[in-house]
């Protein structure tokens, strides 16, 4: 017969069997539910890495709220949302000058983004005023819409310029009518045509006695734009030579470095920007700044010091004010005579330095032992140049042994 004792002793041993057959099978359970990740070599040589915290995706941002703090007898919000820093407003350029350099722009689109570019260049230049006179749908070819060579004398004497700054073709690409009939362009009569068109407008420029300069065509989307362009460049370039123009080359600034547009480029500072419109033909604003930095340094060459953005006017409202000294003051200043730079009496001497011959030494140079004595002194012993063998004492020497003759 069992014992109350051995009995209760079996039950807390099957409760604890029980207690831990479940656990287990708890804990196998969650395990199962999870998969089971691959060893792999690393884990192999370097044992399993712990998993990575990946934090929770559906934590929502806490909001921007205004806390409201109660003063005596009012109650003030406070915003805690993050005030955003303002831009400083960029102070106003200068005013120009009465006197200031004009720089005249003609041409088609492509003008009018340089005179842009050009007024952005010198708008901290009080003493140049840029004047944009571009006709966007205007050429050479159609000069039944608008004559380039009757307007331009009108103009230049209307605005006195200092420069005339040309830049156009980009339009010319169509046929060009003339007396004998229409040219289809890219033949060899219509090239002839044009280039005739073209150093007429030259002439034309150079005798208004105005520095002319002509802006060669940059590179273009269309592949065969950009090719008629480099070859109306050329005729550009000729013509504005014969009547000692300048031409300013403005291809590499808006290719690769193999020769292919761009619409992304460096602009004048070297970051990248966006130079060109999505059409591959307009240019942003950092294009137009591009244009102008090619003519930028050939104006300012012509208008010298007025390029300054230093350059101011003086009148009543920003004179120095003129510093009025006592009676007193003025006895206390010393003043000094002026005094001739070739005056030997300078610093009260009678004769200029170097009047005096000084007096020669009694010891020989080396320099006179070599032209005397046809040699140099013996350098002193121990320096790196003496090479003499030290002399024998005579009477540490053994006498030599005299032998009789028979």
């Amino acid at each position: 017969m069992t014992s109350p004792r051995g009995t209760f002793a079996r039950l807390m041993t099957l409760g604890l069997a029980l207690t831990v057959v479940a656990t287990a099978f708890i804990t196998t359970s969650a395990e199962a539910q999870q998969p089971e990740r691959r060893r792999t070599l690393l884990d192999l040589l370097f044992g399993e890495r712990q998993p990575t915290y990946v934090p929770p995706q559906n934590v929502q941002r806490p909001r921007e709220t205004n806390t409201r703090k109660k003063t005596s007898g009012s109650v003030t919000t406070i915003n805690t949302r993050p005030q955003s820093t303002r831009a400083v407003a960029a102070p106003p350029p200068p005013p120009k000058l009465d006197n200031a350099k004009t720089v005249l722009v003609l041409g088609d689109f492509v003008a009018s983004a340089l005179g842009d570019g050009l007024k952005t260049a010198f708008e901290d230049s009080p003493g140049v005023v840029v004047e944009n006179r571009a006709n966007g749908s205007s050429g050479l070819v159609r000069d039944d819409f608008y004559d380039w060579p009757g307007q331009l004398p009108a103009l230049v004497g209307d605005l006195k310029p200092s420069v005339v700054v040309i830049q156009i073709g980009a339009n010319d690409r169509q046929q060009l009518v003339t007396p004998t009939g229409r040219l289809d362009f890219r033949t060899d009569p219509w090239f002839t045509a044009y280039g005739d068109r073209v150093a007429r407008l030259a002439s034309v420029a150079a005798e208004t006695r105005v520095p002319i300069i002509w802006v060669g065509l940059p590179a273009f989307r269309p592949q065969n734009m950009t090719a008629d362009a480099l070859r109306l460049n050329t005729i550009y370039r000729s013509s504005i030579e014969k009547v000692n123009g300048e031409f300013v080359d403005i291809w590499e600034g808006f290719v690769d470095q193999e020769g292919r547009f761009i619409v992304t480029g460096s602009d004048i500072n070297g970051q990248p920007v966006r130079l060109r419109g999505n059409d591959g033909i307009g240019f942003t604003g950092p294009g137009k700044r591009k244009l102008a930095f090619y003519v930028e340094k050939s104006v300012r060459r012509y208008l010298g010091d007025m390029t300054s953005p230093d350059l101011v006017r003086l009148d009543a409202s920003n004179l120095p004010e003129l510093v009025t000294l006592s009676p007193s003051e003025n006895k206390a200043i010393v003043t000094t005579p002026p005094i001739d730079l070739f005056d030997p009496e300078l610093d009260g001497a009678d004769e200029l330095l170097g009047g005096t011959v000084p007096a020669s030494s009694t010891f020989p140079t080396p320099r006179d032992q070599l032209v005397q004595n046809g040699r140099l002194p013996d350098p002193p012993a121990g320096r790196v140049d003496y090479v003499k063998r030290p002399a024998e004492s005579t009477a540490s020497a053994s006498p030599t042994p005299v032998i009789a003759t028979p």
